[in-house]
């Protein structure tokens, strides 16, 4: 395990955000969505989400989700991805979405 001093924690920008749209993308490598997420004052952006085996669109749609949002963006295939979409990848690669154990203000600061 890497060890970094709590500056370095300090610039990674992780905010709340929710998700208020979810398209199939079939050009990505791995079986994802395309996200667009409501971060309330800081706007919405977007995201590609490897997260097509585990959740479905309906899932996905309304959701509450922790980002973060200081990433350069990231071209996949033809889509520019803006927000790193946060989530626990288990043994053998199922990936859960973090998200707020209550319901939180969108743009909120993840400290």
């Amino acid at each position: 395990m890497n060890r970094i001093t709590v500056a370095d924690f300090e610039r990674v920008e992780m905010r709340v955000g929710r998700i208020v749209q979810v398209e199939d993308f079939p050009k990505a490598r791995k079986p994802s969505y395309r996200l667009l997420i409501d971060f309330g004052p800081y706007g919405t952006r977007r995201s590609a989400a490897a997260v097509r085996p585990f959740y479905t669109r309906e899932e996905l749609l309304g959701r509450q989700v922790v980002a973060v949002t200081n990433f350069p963006p990231r071209r996949i295939a033809d889509f520019e991805s803006e927000v790193l979409v946060l989530g626990a990848v288990e043994h053998g690669g199922r990936i859960v979405l973090l998200r707020p154990d209550a319901e939180a203000e969108l743009g909120a600061w993840i400290a």
